[in-house]
């Protein structure tokens, strides 16, 4: 009961004065991690948990799902159908790329790790998390493509590395170190396939039946909110008992929502301003409180991997990913940058403890994972502002006809520019007919409404 007063204490303070620390260095997950580490164990000791504490896994899956969840909802299928060639290069190209250079570089530089454990920790810091750069997805200075290929990135490469993640496990326990392939393959496939068909079921049955029942007057917004977070619930949920990934169900269950549910996005970004950061926010905290009784003492390998695991291991796959892409090459720099480490790596860390709690290399993979989401809260906290407008301002000097700028129209749930209802209007008319015109004037309503308050920038996206 302790530990929650002191993380609801710790959320009421920082709502104080939210409004004033917006769009500055100082990010609600950098004041949260900050905030347990002070009060946690290892500090003032007014927090006191366990990093078996399955609790704090517990929480962490649900936060990671609901914000996967929410995040796809508000995204907007047609735009990512125009721009999907980048999120594609990334996640196909890039990920793969990225956890096999971690795994190398790991492997020869934490000498004490076996050639499997060197593969977990390269695999568990590489998703990435939008949350950390907000301030970059939700800018609507930086062009809308280059700011979903990023977002679409965060919400899928988490739920993909779980098969890696799950195999170099099984390999690291193995007395011999070898599983057969076509078993890993079997289970790859299913963790994939499963995820995906139980998240396109529930998410367009549930989505239509909320839409309907919504049409006929039998929910309130309330409920209509509950439900659709209860549809993310089920879909992680069920895939995980059935074999499949649950955080891929939660992910393209929210895609499979947004279109069949009117007002989902409405709902969800009223959710997730509020609930749902909350739960994000109580993993940093979490994560906070346990991460620097972890790292102490360190090595200098540790944090010299932490450092290449922000930069040369996530820059040099995502600047391969998009060769003959013709993007510039600041915008190559500028994704590679922001691919920061958070929610998602935390939460496969915490599967690791829970997983193989006996596995010999356990003390070192937790000390790399805390070492590099701690120094990626800090300097992703630090940079997500100046530099994503530096590279608005460098994108606005640029020809219209720039690669970054094709095939991109704004027409997420949420817009970030000051553009008139009418033109979003005829542009959605254009595409999808009056009914999505309609749809799109009800949204810019609401948006505008957050942007009269705040002209700054936006919460999490």
């Amino acid at each position: 009961m302790v530990d929650l007063i002191v993380l609801a204490t710790v959320v009421f303070a920082f709502g104080i004065v939210s409004r004033r620390l917006e769009g500055t260095v100082l990010t609600a997950p950098l004041v949260f991690v900050v905030a347990g580490a002070v009060l946690g164990p290892a500090g003032l000791g007014l927090v006191e948990m366990g990093l078996d504490d399955h609790t704090v896994l517990f929480l962490g899956e649900i936060a990671l799902a609901i914000v996967l969840f929410t995040d796809a909802a508000r995204t907007n299928l047609s735009t990512l159908r125009q721009n999907k060639a980048l999120p594609l290069r990334l996640l196909g190209i890039g990920m793969p790329l990225t956890i096999a250079l971690g795994t190398i570089i790991a492997a020869l530089l934490l000498t004490d790790l076996t050639v499997w454990e060197a593969a977990i920790v390269g695999t568990v810091l590489a998703p990435t998390d939008a949350a950390l750069g907000q301030t970059v997805v939700s800018n609507p200075r930086v062009p809308v493509r280059v700011r979903q290929a990023l977002n679409v990135e965060a919400g899928l490469n988490d739920g993909l590395s779980v098969p890696f993640l799950a195999l170099f496990l099984i390999l690291a326990g193995a007395d011999d170190g070898q599983l057969p392939a076509r078993a890993w393959a079997r289970f790859a496939l299913e963790q994939v396939g499963l995820g995906v068909l139980v998240g396109v079921g529930f998410g367009l049955a549930g989505g239509r039946l909320v839409a309907w029942a919504s049409r006929k007057g039998w929910m309130t917004g309330a409920f209509q909110r509950l439900a659709l977070l209860a549809l993310a619930l089920i879909a992680w949920a069920l895939a995980d008992q059935i074999g499949g990934n649950g955080f891929i169900a939660a992910f393209v269950g929210g895609l499979a929502v947004g279109p069949t549910a009117k007002s989902a996005g409405e709902q969800l970004i009223r959710f997730t301003d509020a609930e749902g950061q909350l739960l994000s926010l109580s993993v940093f905290f979490v994560f906070g409180a346990l991460a620097i009784g972890l790292i102490r003492p360190l090595s200098w390998e540790i944090p010299l991997y932490a450092l290449l695991s922000l930069t040369a291991i996530r820059m040099l796959p995502v600047a391969l990913s998009l060769l003959r892409t013709r993007l510039a090459w600041v915008s190559v720099l500028f994704a590679g940058w922001f691919g920061p480490r958070g929610l998602a790596s935390i939460v496969l860390g915490l599967i690791v403890v829970a997983e193989a709690p006996h596995l010999a290399g356990r003390n070192h993979i937790e000390m790399v994972v805390a070492s590099t989401v701690l120094l990626s809260v800090l300097l992703h906290g630090i940079t997500s502002t100046p530099l994503s407008a530096a590279y608005a301002r460098r994108m606005e000097g640029m020809a219209t006809d720039a690669p970054e700028k094709q095939g991109a129209v704004d027409a997420s749930t949420r817009p970030s520019s000051a553009r008139s209802l009418l033109e979003l209007a005829k542009e959605a008319s254009r595409d999808a007919g009056l009914e999505v015109a309609s749809n799109a004037m009800i949204r810019v309503t609401y948006r505008s409404r957050a942007v009269t308050e705040s002209h700054t920038g936006e919460v999490r996206s």
